[in-house]
């Protein structure tokens, strides 16, 4: 059976939690069998590019600035489990301040260090400081395409990991001021998909976005989604 689109179908299921009905297939399936058919498809070609452009603000498209000798390394966690009935995710509220990523949403996540010795483990470490989850208890399932962000100057690789359940969020007040959990069936729904026109730092930017739980997620943690959501979206060639 080649190229059945059952994540889609996934997202349909709100019964049983642990388990995933494929629609078109008259079948329910574990957690960990649809976990397992993601980190699949996340060692085939992803979308990357194409993925990150469909979310990506006008002026971001028309600057197309580059990666440069002063660029800094950094990783984010994309975390699934499952809950009542479907599969979640966390996103952060970052606290306003000065920075030019105060106030956005985000994953959990930061600046790689002296001491993690790969990006999976940046990833992994900061989700542990952030929002208190165990690191122990997360299963890494692959990666998906780096992507530069030109504010900030960082190279960013969102990672994705699972968890057998819900974790308890112990969010760092210096770094988050709330966490709050999707649902792919939120997610995975074109109608949370608009843009906007933002004021950043006294600029008018025209910024395409996901309208989640009343905020706003638009540059680099929508062009992050988008991707996730084109992966999830294309199945598992078997």
């Amino acid at each position: 059976m080649r190229g059945y689109k059952w994540f889609e179908d996934f997202c349909l299921n709100r019964a049983v939690p642990q388990t995933v009905k494929l629609v078109n297939m008259n079948l329910e399936i574990p957690f960990t069998q649809f976990t397992s058919a993601l980190a699949q498809r996340l060692q085939h070609p992803l979308p990357g590019l194409e993925a990150h452009r469909s979310m990506a603000s006008a002026s971001r498209l028309k600057l197309m600035q580059q990666p440069n000798e002063r660029t800094r390394r950094s990783a984010v966690l994309i975390l699934f489990y499952p809950y009542l009935g479907t599969v979640h995710l966390p996103l952060i509220l970052r606290p306003a301040y000065e920075g030019v990523h105060g106030g956005q949403v985000a994953f959990p996540g930061g600046r790689v260090e002296r001491t993690d010795e790969s990006l999976v483990r940046t990833a992994l470490r900061e989700a542990q400081e952030e929002i208190g989850i165990r690191v122990n208890d997360v299963t890494v399932l692959g990666q998906l395409t780096e992507l530069f962000i030109p504010p900030s100057n960082f190279m960013v690789l969102p990672v994705i990991g699972c968890m057998a359940r819900k974790p308890d969020f112990y969010p760092d007040p210096h770094e988050v001021e709330a966490v709050f959990d999707v649902s792919l069936p939120e997610l995975i729904d074109d109608q949370i998909r608009t843009s906007r026109t933002l004021d950043v730092r006294g600029v008018n930017v025209e910024a395409p976005g996901f309208v989640i739980h009343d905020y706003y997620v638009w540059g680099a943690t929508a062009m992050m989604l988008a991707e996730l959501l084109s992966v999830v979206r294309s199945g598992v060639e078997n």
